[in-house]
């Protein structure tokens, strides 16, 4: 399976991307098939230079399957090269745990009961 993502370039601290073609088994600076694209996190969000893409080569390799991650389908997105992915919620850490959402659910619960007393006691 082939994926469109990033690859870790530049020093410590300053980082750079390239925006590769690879097979998805490869390792993330691993080996890739084409480079179709820069990225650069230090410059601002105007600048010309921050996301550069080659677009036929990205649109040739999304025709024959490939799957970009999630933040190259971003970047894809925005230049209008495919519609927008949905966002979803990728974890459940700003939940709380399973005891404490029964402990709600029985709070609200015991507190909907004396109300639903209270209304058909009055009609």
């Amino acid at each position: 399976m082939l994926a469109i993502r990033m690859t870790r370039h530049g020093t410590k601290k300053r980082p750079y991307f390239h925006i590769v073609v690879a097979d998805s088994r490869s390792p993330r600076d691993g080996r890739f098939i084409e480079k179709v694209g820069t990225y650069n996190p230090l410059l601002p969000r105007e600048h010309a230079q921050r996301i550069t893409l080659v677009t036929e080569r990205i649109a040739h390799w999304l025709k024959v399957g490939a799957q970009p991650s999630d933040r190259v389908a971003k970047f894809l997105s925005q230049a209008e090269l495919m519609p927008p992915r949905e966002r979803r919620e990728q974890t459940k850490k700003n939940q709380p745990r399973a005891k404490a959402q029964e402990r709600m659910k029985a709070e609200a619960a015991a507190k909907a009961a004396p109300a639903a007393e209270g209304e058909a006691a009055a009609s």
